[in-house]
């Protein structure tokens, strides 16, 4: 009876893993899915990429691809309960944290309960830094010792403004790069398309990306971006969207890509309801291979609402008259006043 029950799994697993590899999104195409007056795949729309299922593949899953449908119950089941015990605890760093109320994680995993949206390497995790990059991370990380992620630096100033920095002062959203990831809340994107252009909106922190599918030149090097310099071109029915020319870092896993940061997303509208959002992500000066995650994003039938940011707030001044005060009394102190 084990054995049988074994067989059944394992054949779920390598079911889910043919129906949902690189190779079978893409051939599947759009398929049945909708199609523009003129012709190509229509991905108008908004789309959300809220899901419980973990960036990485937790270790304990080690080489498990896939959930089967009852682990992937029982995963919602334990992380729904999680977040509601934390919602009852008081925030860890005091005042202007958020508790669980203000965050939407959604409530399943994604479609092709997948262990993790890392799918490449194929043990779900994304690869190391480098040594630069580590030694680099370190350094920053020694800097800031004592000091929370949106305070500046010990003697620094708004560039230094930590991990957060970005959307602390509203240029970059914490999820919505590029590439977008999971996490927080204004998961969403709208997408606008037209036979030569196509647009996509994130709400977090109001950013529209303009991509051009007409073949044109690249900006010059010298016209570097915060989002990038995008690109676009049909493969088939998927869009292919590189984006180079970076200014600096980004909000994507905290600030740790620099400009020579590539992305390479693909979005493959596999059904009415489903836009397969895939990246593959390369910076020489972060990692020393390619790594690429996938996110099924589903159909939101609601409007995207503005995210104001710091209309009417006054969090960056305070924070800056705060971390001044800091500075000024340490060195009273160091001065015995």
């Amino acid at each position: 009876m084990a054995n049988r029950v074994l067989a059944s799994s394992f054949a779920v697993v390598v079911v889910l893993s043919l129906a949902f590899s690189p190779a079978a999104v893409h051939a599947q195409g759009a398929g049945d899915a909708p199609r523009t007056s003129w012709g190509a795949p229509d991905l108008n729309g908004v789309w959300d990429f809220r899901t419980l299922t973990p960036f990485e593949r937790p270790e304990e899953l080690a080489d498990q691809a896939f959930f089967t449908e009852e682990e992937a119950a029982q995963y919602e089941a334990d992380r729904l309960a999680a977040f509601e015990i934390r919602d009852t605890l008081e925030p860890a760093d005091g005042v202007g944290n958020y508790n669980q109320f203000w965050f939407d994680p959604g409530d399943k995993v994604s479609e092709t309960n997948q262990t993790s949206l890392v799918i490449d390497p194929p043990d779900g995790r994304v690869p190391p830094l480098n040594d630069v990059a580590q030694a680099k991370l370190d350094a920053e990380m020694r800097a800031r010792e004592g000091v929370n992620r949106h305070e500046p630096t010990p003697g620094g100033f708004l560039d230094t403004l930590g991990s957060g920095m970005f959307a602390v002062r509203c240029i970059l959203g914490f999820n919505s790069g590029p590439p977008m990831t999971p996490g927080g809340y204004n998961q969403n994107v709208q997408v606008f398309q037209t036979e030569d252009h196509v647009v996509l909106l994130n709400e977090m922190v109001h950013s529209s990306r303009v991509i051009p599918l007409d073949g044109r030149e690249r900006l010059p090097d010298g016209l570097r971006q915060w989002m990038g310099d995008s690109r676009g071109r049909w493969e088939g029915d998927t869009l292919v969207v590189e984006t180079t020319n970076f200014l600096r870092e980004t909000s994507f896993r905290r600030g740790v890509t620099t400009s020579a940061l590539n992305l390479t997303e693909r979005f493959t509208r596999v059904s009415e309801g489903t836009l397969m959002y895939e990246v593959t992500v390369e910076d020489p000066n972060a990692w020393d291979q390619p790594w690429t995650y996938r996110i099924p994003m589903v159909k939101n039938d609601q409007p995207i609402f503005e995210y104001a940011c710091h209309e009417g707030n006054y969090g960056l001044y305070n924070i800056m008259a705060g971390a001044l005060e800091k500075e000024l009394a340490a060195e009273a102190a160091a001065a015995g006043r």
